[in-house]
């Protein structure tokens, strides 16, 4: 039975088109992942089917009585809500559901029998609705998700705007999960988790017996919980049986199929061209020539997909650093309360350095008190000699009202409008990306408008606060070869082993110096 219907959608911003006659359904038990380059439409099309963005054309028709979880990588957390007010928002329907019981309850006085029949069956409808609910331990579930989570080592009573990016992402999926959804659809979930958090989501979904939809450029991760792959390229979606391996196989037969195809049917409509075109003028070949003409204007002209630019990341690089980058003597990092023990450690020039560890244990403080950013509260860091720094944050900062031309532009004001479309281009962006508002991209997108701010300055340090949040595949194996490729120092955070072995040169594990932990 289908649990999700989609017929002719179509959808676009401005004049750049995203979806064109695109259908699709989910079944019962189908485990998806919808993959596709940044900008395909990936986090569009779940807005869509959610009722979050009304498509241009097309039908979305749900079964009736699902309930839909989404994970969603841009949802805003409200300032003075705590942790706990988010969990325990994941059973406001529940909540809702108490309150109409106890309407009813105070109908019961004035009701007649008749009435009293309604109102009794309608309260013992909705009483079974929150005893299959577990409404009546809420609160011992809700501990037990943040067990679960380490969520209870933050505290629940801690602001949501007060949390990192990892620690966001844990609240908005350990509510997902408190909901109890009849279907998951999950944008990007692994952003931000730690290994072991990744490795809980990836047994969760494995024994999950419903649906889900599942966005996620990490791979392995991909592979080791999906049944299908939907595949979002060019304004159409198209579905394939089996893991990211099996589709990468089929895609390539496909595609060197059609361009076979293409090539023999260029080469026959050259010949009908040319046959037109020497013998419509003679009488006696009159007749031929029109009965090629009809066949060329009946032709179901093969079109071959425009090749999406592949992203270049070179980084310019500036005169070599000092022997020592920076010197941490007796470092306390932290904010009202210390978030790690003294530490003593130095990078080296040349050293490529991968700080690893769980969510919310500093590193992203670590980062911004090595920069000078944020003061120790004990401690202090030395820098080096000669330094020239390359900052990447984990999220966009500042104004994203500025088209992408604009905000390189402020970055560099000497460039001319051709360097800075250049620029921007070589990262993989299009004509009509590079002229839209920064707002509008997409996560993976608005990155390598980042990325190419840092390529663009001399460094010989590179600080990068998990990089490959977002970015798609082509995108982060080209950052992957740019960075083995950098003469200068690099302090990497990630979560991802398989895209910095081979890249680090040492890998610090930050929970042995947590206070976290």
């Amino acid at each position: 039975m289908s649990i999700l219907n989609v017929e002719h959608l179509s959808h676009g911003f401005g004049d750049r088109a995203i979806f064109n006659d695109v259908s699709f359904r989910l079944l019962k038990g189908e485990h998806i992942g919808l993959i596709g380059a940044n900008g395909e439409g990936k986090s569009t099309f779940l807005n869509i089917i959610t009722g979050k963005l009304m498509p241009d054309e097309g039908n979305v028709e749900w079964a009736k009585n699902v309930r839909v979880g989404y994970l969603d990588q841009h949802t805003v957390l409200e300032k003075g809500m705590t942790i706990r007010d988010v969990l325990k928002s994941a059973f406001s329907f529940l909540y809702g559901l108490e309150e109409k019981m106890n309407e009813l309850c105070s109908k019961m006085g004035d009701a007649d029998d008749n009435e009293l029949m309604v109102i009794m069956d309608e309260f013992g409808t909705i009483q079974d609705t929150l005893d299959s609910h577990d409404f009546y331990i809420i609160d011992s579930k809700i501990d037990e998700i943040a067990r679960a989570f380490d969520i209870d080592e933050i505290g629940l009573d801690k602001d949501v705007t007060d949390l990192s990016g990892g620690q966001r992402t844990k609240i908005l999926l350990a509510k997902l999960l408190l909901e109890k959804p009849d279907i998951l659809l999950l944008d990007e979930p692994t952003n931000y988790l730690d290994v072991t958090h990744i490795e809980w989501l990836k047994r969760y979904l494995n024994e999950y017996e419903n649906a889900f939809i599942l966005i996620s450029h990490d791979i392995p991760f991909l592979n080791s919980v999906i049944n299908l792959i939907y595949h979002m390229e060019n304004q159409e979606l198209n579905r394939y049986v089996g893991d990211y391996n099996k589709f990468m196989e089929v895609y390539e037969v496909k595609k060197a199929q059609l361009e076979a195809a293409y090539k023999k049917q260029q080469q026959e409509i050259n010949e009908l061209q040319d046959f037109v075109a020497r013998n419509k003028a003679r009488v006696s070949t009159r007749n031929m020539a029109m009965s090629r003409q009809k066949k060329l204007d009946k032709m179901e002209v093969i079109e071959l997909a425009k090749e999406k630019p592949k992203p270049e990341f070179n980084f310019k690089e500036a005169r070599a650093a000092g022997k020592y980058i920076f010197q941490a003597e007796h470092l306390v990092i932290g904010y009202d309360e210390p978030l790690s023990k003294p530490i003593t450690f130095s990078m080296e020039r040349g050293e490529k350095i991968v700080l690893t560890g769980a969510n919310g244990i500093g590193k992203t403080t670590l980062l911004k008190s090595i920069l000078g950013i944020i003061r120790p509260l004990q401690g202090r860091v030395i820098l080096g000699d000669y330094l020239y720094k390359g900052y990447f944050e984990q999220e966009m900062t500042g104004a994203k009202n500025n088209t992408c031309i604009e905000e390189l532009w402020t970055e560099f004001p000497s460039y001319t409008q051709y360097e800075i479309r250049s620029a921007l281009a070589k990262c993989g962006l299009t004509t009509k990306h590079i002229e839209s508002q920064v707002r509008v991209l997409s996560g993976g997108e608005q990155a390598k408008v980042r990325l190419c701010k840092l390529i663009n300055q001399e460094t010989n340090i590179l600080l990068l606060d998990e990089p490959t949040n977002h970015l798609d595949i082509d995108a982060k194996t080209e950052l992957q070869r740019a960075l083995k490729a950098y003469k200068g120092s690099i302090l990497l955070i990630c979560h991802e082993p398989e895209f910095y072995d081979g890249l680090a040169t040492r890998v610090i594990d930050c929970t042995n110096w947590s206070t976290k932990i």
